[in-house]
């Protein structure tokens, strides 16, 4: 199956016309069972110390990330944002948040969140960096990450594949590749631990000879069933990234 998207309500930045706190709106509130759980157990944390988890932005459609990098590219949203197929606000796995409402520098925040395997995107935890605010919780496509930072894989950046991975396991078009089911595939065999080379939607040899180590019989005209098959195997090895929250 594919990693599911649940509803989440959770307090936003966003107010109505008297000030009051707002949940995020009902567009932005999804997120995988894993990222659920993360976030619902920093806010707990946070809360011990003062603090308080206000976001402002979490899922993002195919559309929604198009309108957000073309906002970027016009000069009217001043943060990077990649074109769809590059965030992992796509798969309901990277969120923004208010830093303000903290109430605990920074720093200090990296290690709560590092804690429910949330993990930032900038280097250092300074508050006046841009994207400071952007949180990811990965789950099993920093497999995929760590795959292209030693060299598996050529044709994307690490982060990249890594979002382009999360995006495919939720069952989302990415454009990079021409058969995205190919590439969710080879997206599952990645993280099963296989060294397929590229993450290209194309099921060549190397991702034929590891479906094969697998189990899984090669029948290119019966892609659905492999899919389902390594999806199925993806299930078994990371529970919680399917598991509903007890939150």
């Amino acid at each position: 199956m594919k990693s599911p998207l649940l509803a989440i309500d959770i307090i936003s930045v966003y107010t109505n016309k008297l000030g009051d706190r707002l949940p995020l709106p009902i567009r932005m509130a999804k997120c995988t069972p894993d990222t659920h759980t993360a976030i619902f157990n920093i806010a707990v944390e946070l809360a011990q110390k003062g603090g308080k988890l206000i976001l402002s932005d979490l899922f993002r459609s195919y559309d929604m990330q198009s309108q957000s990098h073309n906002d970027f590219v016009s000069g009217k949203k001043k943060a990077f944002s990649p074109p769809p197929g590059g965030s992992f606000h796509e798969a309901g796995r990277g969120f923004d948040l208010d830093l303000s409402a903290l109430k605990i520098p920074l720093a200090d925040f990296w290690k709560i969140a590092a804690g429910h395997g949330v993990v930032p995107i900038i280097s250092q935890p300074k508050a006046s960096m841009s994207e400071a605010w952007h949180f990811d919780c990965r789950g099993s496509h920093q497999l995929v990450y760590d795959y292209y930072e030693q060299g598996n894989g050529t044709n994307f950046k690490p982060y990249k594949a890594a979002a382009a991975s999360a995006i495919l396991s939720v069952g989302i078009q990415v454009d990079d590749f021409g058969d995205t089911r190919q590439a969710a595939i080879q997206s599952g065999l990645i993280r099963l631990g296989k060294v397929i080379g590229n993450l290209d939607g194309n099921i060549g040899k190397r991702s034929r000879q590891a479906l094969n180590e697998l189990g899984i019989s090669v029948d290119m005209a019966n892609i659905p069933e492999m899919l389902l098959q390594v999806e199925d195997m993806v299930q078994q090895a990371f529970p919680d990234e399917f598991r509903m929250p007890s939150v």
